[in-house]
């Protein structure tokens, strides 16, 4: 029986991808059997519940690493094994990227969280990944210095996939430099036929910006709206992005309800969905049909611009920012964060291996 996310995907002619949010071996293996999974991604947090999950798979590894390497830091032998777990993951994935003469089949691995202000590190760390395996494709965070990371990572030969994005500007931020690289690239000559760029909008977080903007600012809304911001957004940057002709294909990311996945179903776009999201929607009851082109009801968008003036213009305008205030925008800032954090906490995982505590 056609599960409703590989319905999703036959339905679009196979334009509207499913990823694996997850490099999870399991996850993906259920993936790309029951769901249609055509890629994956992963980043500082998502490695390490992977590592909580599938530990048995990895502790054996983390100790040879280790012992293999005895001048490692923790932090060598942190991306030491976030490349390997980047690698089999990729591994996976490689028969699609064959089938589909590498259009798809990629496995997304994030540069350096600790790096987003700054330009070199990112685009170099880019270059270094993509190395890792034939179908990479390599995250990199929309702020100021990450936008110029796009440009000049794709300039070099790198699949990127945009992401701490929130908002229509930093979308076209994204589509901008990505048309600037290719350019560039197409110039000296280079073949651009097998990029796949990727612009994420992380549209769950988009709505829990807003929820928490509402919730400091003893804001009162129409709590259906608050649910749409993020599908409103993304369905704002595919009108433009198919006008402006831009090669990079969104992403919709951060899944926090069903609109999240129903209201892209047609799209030429990408739904990277968590394992538990995957589960629910293959097993529910929603009517699988085209509703990418369908446009969000304008009483939304207006109770939108009505309770957050300032932070609505700033998600959902073309022109709501200027890209040197991509970094201090609320979503950004919070994801950013977490990411940090992620990154720390599995450091700090990598810790307990090398230098055990004593007291426990």
């Amino acid at each position: 029986m056609t599960t409703p996310l590989e319905k999703t995907a036959e339905i679009s002619d196979n334009k509207t991808d499913i990823w694996n949010d997850s490099c999870s071996v399991e996850e993906l293996n259920y993936s790309i059997k029951s769901s249609h999974c055509v890629g994956a991604t992963s980043n500082p947090v998502i490695v390490g519940n992977v590592l909580k999950q599938e530990m048995h798979l990895w502790k054996d590894r983390i100790y040879e690493i280790i012992e293999e390497n005895p001048q490692f830091s923790e932090i060598d032998v942190t991306w030491q094994l976030i490349h390997e777990i980047t690698q089999k993951g990729a591994d996976i994935l490689k028969p699609i990227f064959d089938r589909e003469k590498g259009l798809k089949g990629r496995l997304s691995i994030q540069t350096n969280p600790k790096n987003w202000r700054n330009t070199e590190l990112m685009w170099k760390q880019a270059v270094e990944f993509d190395k890792l395996a034939p179908n990479i494709i390599v995250k990199i965070p929309v702020t100021k210095a990450g936008v110029k990371a796009i440009e000049e990572a794709t300039y070099r030969g790198v699949n990127i996939n945009a992401t701490v994005c929130f908002s229509v500007t930093q979308c076209l931020a994204v589509g901008e430099a990505v048309e600037k690289g290719i350019k560039r690239r197409k110039n000296e000559g280079h073949d651009v036929s097998q990029m796949t760029p990727v612009c994420t909008l992380m549209v769950g977080r988009q709505d829990d910006w807003l929820k928490v903007v509402a919730n400091k600012k003893n804001i009162i809304t129409d709590p259906w709206n608050l649910e749409w911001a993020g599908v409103a957004a993304i369905k704002k940057a595919y009108k433009l992005f198919n006008e402006r002709g831009y090669r990079a294909k969104l992403l919709a990311a951060a899944y926090r309800n069903h609109l999240h996945w129903s209201e892209l179903i047609g799209g030429n776009v990408i739904l990277t969905l968590p394992y538990k999201w995957q589960k629910r929607f293959n097993n529910s009851d929603i009517e699988v049909k085209k509703r990418m082109d369908n446009p969000v009801d304008p009483k939304i968008i207006e109770g939108l611009y009505k309770a957050f003036p300032i932070e609505w213009k700033k998600g959902y305008d073309e022109k709501g920012m200027t890209i040197d205030e991509f970094d201090t925008y609320g979503a950004s800032q919070r994801t950013l964060r977490q990411f940090i954090e992620g990154y720390d906490n599995l450091v700090a995982v990598i810790r307990d291996f090398m230098v055990p505590n004593p007291d426990v």
